[in-house]
């Protein structure tokens, strides 16, 4: 912990007043960072120079109904374009906005909506490679009781450039957090099962399949009042270090599943970050945006 931060680092609230923040992505060219509010079918964009701002809305349900209780879009990404790729929880899809992020508009272009003629659950979050080929989670956390789950598993996938779907992994129970190491040899999973809160890091070959997978850190036993929270949004930083959500905040954990400290946010988190100089971690937690500074 001691090589990311100084031994008075603590986390800043930017933000706050949202039900549930997610999917934080920095916009380099805006200087801004977005962020979703699931519940409330919002993006909003923070900057240091103009504060908050709502930067989209609907973001995940275009639909009539007011009573969903997860509609809005979870991950966020951009493409090799510069456009941004959303998990959208409503439409139960990976879609592209097809608007400018300097003029954003709820227009969505869809990416993968089923699999084998089967609707997708509701896409979570998403990590492209180098080549262009876009790996997401699909747990059933944006459906509601009156949703038909078409799928009886929890998938990761992997959509090609030329639009091909590909299941790669079906035997986890709650996949959530995605990302991939440096090389992007390994895609790291975050399972968000009360039960099984857990860390995975799978083998991948040349072509993107996963050629071997295990799990690096098991967590369910830190799971408490105090330390609320499970495995969800996560991200990689340069050095191959891991900051993955779980129980009391932000975990740092190695790439061969050491836990090296926790980042205490007092709240359970969603997902964080970096800029692209890694200056700061960014953070969604509950209902708050926060940010940390890296030495």
């Amino acid at each position: 912990m001691e090589s990311f931060f100084s031994e008075n680092s603590q986390a800043e609230v930017l933000a706050a007043g949202f039900d549930w923040a997610e999917g934080p992505l920095w916009l380099p060219d805006q200087e801004a960072l977005i962020f979703t509010d699931v519940p409330k079918n919002k993006i909003w964009q923070w900057s240091e120079l103009n504060g908050v701002s709502l930067f989209l809305e609907p973001s995940g349900y275009l639909g009539e109904r007011t009573d969903k209780n997860e509609p809005g879009a979870n991950g966020l990404i951009l493409n090799e374009s510069g456009e941004l790729v959303l998990c959208q929880h409503g439409e139960r899809q990976v879609a592209k906005m097809i608007s400018s992020l300097n003029d954003p508009k709820p227009e969505f272009e869809p990416i993968a909506q089923s699999y084998e003629s089967k609707k997708l659950n509701s896409p979570n979050d998403l990590i492209y490679n180098s080549k262009g080929q876009l790996f997401f989670t699909d747990p059933p956390y944006g459906m509601d009781p009156w949703d038909e789950k078409e799928l009886d598993f929890q998938g990761v996938y992997r959509v090609d450039p030329d639009g091909e779907l590909i299941l790669l992994i079906d035997s986890l129970s709650r996949p959530n957090g995605i990302g991939l190491s440096p090389d992007q040899k390994t895609l790291y999973i975050g399972q968000s099962d009360p039960e099984k809160a857990r860390y995975y890091s799978f083998d991948l070959d040349g072509n993107g399949d996963v050629i071997g997978g295990k799990m690096i850190l098991d967590v369910t036993h830190l799971q408490s009042e105090e330390k609320k929270g499970l495995p969800d949004g996560l991200t990689v930083h340069s050095s191959g270090t891991l900051f993955a959500t779980g129980p009391g905040g932000v975990l740092v954990i190695s790439p061969d599943g050491k836990h090296l400290g926790t980042i205490l946010t007092g709240e359970a988190t969603a997902n964080c970050t970096f800029d692209p100089e890694e200056r700061f971690l960014y953070m969604t937690a509950d209902s708050f945006l926060m940010r940390i500074f890296l030495k």
